[in-house]
């Protein structure tokens, strides 16, 4: 009985332990997705206000490589996924929303090809005998527009070089602390239906009714050209980037949640075992009890 009672004592301190440790897990990834949080809200706003500029002059800036659709060429997949795991069913959905959606489907195999942004992305499309065109992990989580160039323009040259005819996205979207569903969303070419459909899937922050603005004529300063370019070059940076913290938004998110389950799985089972360690106390103090009457006697 004493064995089994020390038993029992370790097993609540091992316990007590774990719980510490999922706590303080808790609290940095809820001080990070706040961060994140943030971050992923006035890139998502300044991303639609370009949207926004090049929706409403697309008729003058039509004849820009990014907005002309092909018919030849790969189509490109960008999928994201964490670094690291203990983030509940992220990466699950986000794997689930490309390789079951119409789109994966409809595209003949040999003209399918993937970008992993994430080593859990990379893992999975290894496993599952993906082909992988290129791997990116470990970024910077203070990574800005300057410092991510490196990883964008060896995506926006596949474009650029006319590898690809079409490049998908498939990210989180993040709506709140408790809530997030993965959207696999067109990045290029940069269509009119392709950035109604950015807008269209966050009424909640970019309210603009684009039908209703008229704009009689525009003054473009130097020229065109030059607009064009800068316009379609930093919203197809920015929509990139914003992914990237909507994923790092959710990554966070997900794993406070994750998390706080599991600190409130071990005060359950730390209740669970103390019960079981008071009856077994008191058991064995009965029993010596019992053998002090009986030797007295």
């Amino acid at each position: 009985m004493p064995g089994q009672i020390l038993e029992i004592k370790k097993k609540i301190e091992s316990i007590k332990k774990t719980r510490k440790i999922t706590k303080a897990m808790q609290l940095v990834a809820a001080s990070k997705m706040k961060n994140f949080q943030k971050k992923a809200i006035r890139i998502r706003e300044y991303a639609f206000d370009l949207i926004y500029l090049l929706n409403r002059n697309s008729s003058d800036l039509g004849r820009e490589d990014f907005l002309m659709e092909r018919e030849a060429g790969d189509t490109v997949f960008i999928i994201y996924s964490s670094d690291k795991g203990l983030c509940g069913s992220l990466n699950q959905q986000l794997f689930r929303a490309l390789f079951r959606s119409k789109i994966w489907e409809d595209v003949p195999e040999e003209k399918r090809k993937i970008i992993t942004i994430g080593k859990k992305a990379a893992s999975f499309c290894k496993y599952n005998k993906h082909t992988v065109l290129q791997e990116i992990s470990n970024i910077e989580e203070s990574v800005d527009l300057y410092n991510s160039l490196k990883y964008i323009d060896s995506i926006i040259s596949l474009w650029i070089t006319k590898k690809a005819k079409n490049i998908y996205m498939v990210a989180p979207h993040y709506k709140n602390s408790f809530t997030f569903y993965p959207l696999v969303k067109q990045l290029l070419p940069l269509s009119d239906n392709v950035l109604k459909s950015h807008i269209g899937v966050h009424p909640e922050v970019f309210s603009r009714d684009l039908a209703k603005k008229q704009v009689g004529y525009s003054i473009y300063e130097p020229n065109e050209e030059v607009i064009a370019d800068s316009i379609v070059t930093q919203l197809t940076q920015v929509l990139l980037l914003q992914a990237f913290t909507e994923l790092k938004a959710s990554e966070y998110s997900s794993r406070m949640m994750a998390m706080q389950n599991a600190t409130t799985n071990a005060d359950k089972i730390i209740d669970e075992k103390t019960l079981i360690y008071n009856k077994a106390r008191q058991q064995a103090i009965t029993q010596e009890l019992s053998e002090i009457i009986a030797a007295s006697n």
